[in-house]
């Protein structure tokens, strides 16, 4: 039997001095399924997704990650973290990049060239191969963020805010590999404080305060609100709280 959920939450509070980062958050969410967190800067996104990645330390309450506590050290072959800032080598080319975290990822070294080409031909990058990665433009950049979360096809993606700053087109192309790998199997979470990304997700969690304000798909929550966009929705549960 497979597992019932990507992530379980329970109870996960996160406190900096007197500031509740998280606070008694408590989810379920789906497998291969896009996942959006939803909310403003600074509502607690990214310390939640930290915490699932098992980069910080819960002060209270447990995650558990693909059916293992998040942090477990066979985690890291199965997920894989994109953060905002881009973090690969601008001294390198898009290739000598996809190489390098393939080795470091694991890949055997007889199949790290393959690897290479499926990762290029995913993010249609074939011809921006060769070039040096402080030479490509940001959305370029973008791309081989994520071309490098994608090595060894992770059974979890967590992107944080993946989509920022890039054009309308590129940002149409990324949606359509998210969509394939959910297809797939996949689970992928990504953080936005755009709402008419969140239209795109099949499931919501919005996010204000540290706090989850609601969760389900974004049908649900306007059937919920009696409203007609996720960002009417959000507005409205803002509203009720204050």
């Amino acid at each position: 039997m497979g597992m019932t959920h990507a992530v379980k939450v329970e109870e996960a509070t996160v406190l900096f001095e007197d500031f509740k980062a998280l606070d008694g958050v408590n989810l379920e969410l789906p497998v291969g399924k896009i996942i959006g967190f939803i909310g403003p800067s600074g509502a607690g996104k990214t310390t939640l997704i930290r915490a699932v990645v098992g980069r910080q330390r819960l002060s209270r309450g447990a995650i558990t990650v693909l059916g293992v506590p998040a942090g477990t050290a066979e985690l890291r072959s199965r997920l894989s973290y994109m953060t905002q800032e881009n973090s690969v080598y601008p001294d390198l080319t898009v290739r000598q990049n996809l190489r390098y975290f393939s080795t470091m990822f694991g890949v055997p070294r007889a199949k790290v060239a393959d690897e290479v080409s499926r990762l290029l031909a995913v993010m249609t990058m074939q011809s921006q191969a060769d070039q040096l990665v402080r030479s490509l433009s940001g959305g370029q950049k973008q791309r081989v963020s994520l071309a490098v979360a994608l090595i060894s096809e992770p059974e979890l993606m967590v992107l944080d805010e993946p989509t920022v700053g890039l054009d309308p087109v590129l940002r149409e192309q990324i949606w359509a590999i998210f969509r394939k790998l959910a297809a797939n199997g996949t689970s992928i979470i990504i953080t936005s404080h755009v709402m008419d990304e969140a239209e795109r997700c099949d499931d919501l969690v919005l996010i204000r305060d540290g706090k989850v304000l609601a969760h389900g798909s974004p049908s649900g929550l306007c059937e919920q609100t009696g409203t007609k966009t996720v960002e009417q929705s959000f507005l409205q549960l803002v509203g009720a709280q204050a």
